[in-house]
């Protein structure tokens, strides 16, 4: 219940009667006298009572080791706790453990009200966050990244291992609409640092004086319009993960600063004098290639360095057009989720366009036609005409093809191996007007080898076996149009 409260009393009258005042008062109160009725009903019963008050001294122990007990098993609750006699140490430990407060008997009902009213409003706060938390873990894990190709398994196996070992750093790599972001939300809250906050950062969403400043922070008047004190990212992603995307874009002299405090484990905020010491796991993105960007001098080759102690390759949805399959349903469910919609029937042409498409954005991209078509359709059939696929580049179709010097041949079984030569060798003749030399020269192969093959497919003119040419001419056939020519 959201008004539940657990009341630790040894003193069974001074407990009742405060059982009674509180149920009165709308909450669901449950009595324990002893250490060992309460540890059940904290750690056992799963009750997670949402504020617990608490006398210190009980006959069987201490309620600060229960306290202690509940924290280490993070359960969630507001405790405030109760003492016949003063003690700085107790206090300093209560404190120390989160207790939300710690008073001495005998105190007054009404500021024990107040004190219960704060410790309510703090435990629901606290209970939010926690289920929340629970339910991102959920949400993101290794199975998040969907696909059963070969390469979506590989890809799924290393973010598993990745998020078991405690790794300081790691970059991500890959084309825009990979999926960078779902996957380093799938390292923090799989990992061991799934307790801590994620802070997300798009270096080149912010132009570099802006980016230190909300990077490090700033203490009031470090500089014109500072009127406050600002704890940067890194400050508020102390002992979780700050995620650092399109990193390549971050200016020399921050990635110096970055470098720093990377190493020294403390930051300065911009016009401080102490610094902070801070534990950050670093996750980097970029969809440009580092090793380029730091042989061309444009990132640092020491911070590509402190980054690189793992690195992560996300492959390209052109390359996993396997994983359609169960891409496109979760990402229809998804937005039938949102806007009420009810597609539920993919018809086979749309993975057929799918698989010609060349995906240029990638899974990003893919969820944009699926959230469109989903938007138009006008009942459960998925809308073909809505993909609109046909302005950006395109896969190969399922026949051979010339693109500019190179020759495009589908590996989808709909060509025997002979065809393939059969091809290549006419095109090539075609490009030449028919001059073996030239052909063969572009081939890499000889003449008499060229000449072999052109009888054995039957290729004149342009055509091959299945067409009305000739037999393949003798080797003195004089030059002429569609003759072979030396």
């Amino acid at each position: 219940m959201a008004n539940s409260l657990l009341i630790i009393e040894d003193d069974v009258a001074f407990g009742r009667e405060l059982k009674r005042h509180f149920a009165q008062r709308g909450w669901d109160v449950e009595l324990a006298t002893t250490l060992a009725e309460a540890r059940k009903a904290v750690l056992e019963d799963n009750s997670e009572p949402l504020v617990i008050i608490a006398d210190m001294s009980l006959p069987d122990g201490n309620a600060l080791d229960l306290l202690e007990q509940a924290r280490a098993a993070k359960t969630p609750g507001e405790w405030i706790l109760f003492t016949g006699y003063g003690s700085v140490p107790d206090s300093v430990r209560a404190l120390r453990l989160g207790a939300y407060d710690f008073l001495e008997k005998p105190c007054p009902i009404s500021r024990l009200e107040l004190v219960v009213a704060g410790a309510r409003r703090s435990g629901l706060a606290q209970r939010r966050l926690h289920f929340q938390g629970a339910d991102r873990s959920r949400r993101y894990t290794p199975e998040s990244y969907i696909g059963t190709s070969e390469i979506t398994e590989k890809t799924r196996q290393m973010i598993a291992k990745l998020a078991q070992v405690p790794f300081s750093a790691l970059i991500l790599g890959g084309e825009t609409g990979t999926g960078k972001g779902l996957v380093a939300r799938i390292l923090h809250h799989s990992g061991p640092r799934a307790d801590g906050p994620m802070v997300e950062v798009n270096c080149a969403a912010l132009p570099r004086e802006l980016l230190e400043s909300q990077l490090f922070g700033h203490e009031a008047g470090a500089f014109t319009g500072a009127k406050g004190r600002h704890r940067g990212y890194m400050e508020q992603a102390h002992e979780g993960t700050l995620f650092l995307d399109e990193i390549a874009e971050m200016d020399l002299e921050l990635q110096t600063k970055l470098l720093t405090v990377l190493e020294d484990r403390r930051l300065r905020r911009l016009g401080a004098e102490k610094t902070i010491d801070i534990d950050v796991q670093i996750i980097a993105a970029s969809n440009r290639n580092l090793d380029e960007r730091v042989s061309d001098g444009s990132f640092r080759s020491d911070l590509f360095h402190r980054l690189s102690v793992f690195r992560l390759e996300l492959p390209p949805l052109r390359e996993r057009l396997d994983d359609l399959e169960q891409l496109v349903p979760a990402l229809i469910d998804e937005y039938n989720a949102r806007s009420g919609r009810r597609v539920r029937q993919v018809p086979t042409e749309v993975y057929r366009l799918m698989r010609d498409y060349d995906w240029p954005g990638n899974v990003r991209e893919l969820r944009n036609v699926i959230e469109r078509a989903v938007l138009l359709a006008e009942d459960d059939v998925f809308p073909v005409e809505w993909m609109q696929l046909g302005h950006g580049a395109r896969r190969p179709s399922s026949g051979p093809d010339v693109d500019g010097n190179r020759l495009i041949i589908p590996l989808d079984g709909s060509m025997a191996l002979d065809e393939m030569d059969s091809y290549i060798i006419r095109t090539a003749l075609e490009r030449t007007s028919y001059n073996v030399t030239a052909a063969a020269r572009a081939l890499g192969t000889t003449r008499e080898t060229l000449r072999y093959r052109v009888q054995k497919y039957g290729l004149i003119e342009g055509r091959g076996k299945d067409g009305d040419a000739a037999e393949a001419p003798p080797a003195d056939i004089p030059a002429a149009n569609g003759a072979l020519t030396e």
